[in-house]
């Protein structure tokens, strides 16, 4: 028999993390079984450990049916598809992969702010639809030296601004408290921010707290020449009001990396050419889903071997 710690996986994961998980651990994969509840019944008083993603989390009812339960390892750093309140009332550690994202997730922000300010989708399609050999694509908007807000001054918020000072962007931010010896402007209400902001991102956690964070006076303070952006948890934004927003050209454009219900995108903002969509693909590149996938392993090997977790976040 083997003694390798038992690991419920709860959803799919990049290849080669399942791989290792596979190596390490006697592995249990949920969202494979024809029957979840038979699977369940089958290994839940074996199970030490589950590896999830901060995209299909982990609630509070598989929590408690699994007794045995020590820790959780989400792939991401975003946790909050996980039950954090339920793991602890059950003294479950939950771990996530901060860090090793980061640069992923500021590259493609910084590239997001440009694709919309320059409109650089549209000139691809302006160009592959033979319009060119008709007509000038209108000019778009400048980037070098204009205001970048920041809602969230964290370690990806901190990554966005190395970037932009490179483009010479006035940086500002808001975020639950002042960032001590930050050398960028704070604003205590966010609806100030956007209001002295050209480019809004959004890069702060999801949950209760910020739930529609970006309301529509958000957006219209934000203004009609100014670009939110999205790289943070499609609940921070009232896609709502966005919708009308951008309808109403109270707000110039977005670029989005997220939404409320991924895969599900609003329809209206699919026929829009004042916006730039992305798939969730913040941390995805190889060699950042390789990092997040060992993270993820070690967590849960270091663990089960008697050590601490190396990114706990309870």
């Amino acid at each position: 028999m083997s003694m390798r710690p038992d690991v419920l996986i709860v959803g799919p994961l990049y290849q080669p993390t399942l791989d290792a998980l596979d190596r390490e651990f006697t592995t249990h994969k949920l969202w494979l079984a024809p029957d979840r509840k038979a699977l369940l019944a089958a290994c839940a008083g074996r199970i030490r450990g589950v590896a999830t993603s901060g995209f299909h989390g982990i609630d509070a009812a598989l929590i408690d049916a699994l007794p045995k339960l020590e820790i959780i390892s989400s792939f991401g750093v975003g946790y909050d598809a996980v039950d954090v309140d339920a793991a602890k009332r059950r003294k479950v550690i939950v771990t996530n992969t901060p860090d090793v994202l980061n640069d992923a997730v500021a590259d493609l922000t910084i590239g997001l702010i440009i694709a919309a300010a320059r409109r650089i989708p549209q000139g691809d399609r302006f160009v592959r639809d033979g319009k060119w050999t008709r007509q000038a694509l209108p000019l778009a908007q400048h980037v070098t030296g204009k205001r970048l807000g920041i809602i969230g001054l964290g370690r990806i918020g901190h990554a966005i601004a190395a970037r932009a000072t490179g483009f010479k962007l006035k940086i500002s931010y808001h975020s639950r408290r002042r960032v001590p010896d930050s050398p960028f402007t704070y604003y205590e209400r966010l609806i100030d921010l956007a209001a002295n902001s050209d480019f809004l991102v959004a890069i702060l956690p999801g949950g209760k707290e910020t739930y529609h964070i970006v309301n529509e006076q958000v957006m219209r303070a934000l203004g009609p020449k100014g670009i939110l952006v999205n790289v943070a948890r499609g609940s921070v934004v009232d896609e709502a009001a966005l919708v009308k927003c951008l309808h109403e050209g109270a707000l110039g454009g977005a670029a989005l990396d997220v939404f409320e219900e991924e895969p599900k995108v609003p329809e209206a903002l699919l026929t829009m050419d004042n916006v730039v969509l992305q798939p969730h693909v913040g941390s995805a590149t190889h060699e950042t889903r390789t990092a997040m996938g060992q993270l993820t392993v070690d967590n849960l090997t270091a663990h089960f071997a008697g050590k601490p977790p190396l990114t706990p976040v309870t």
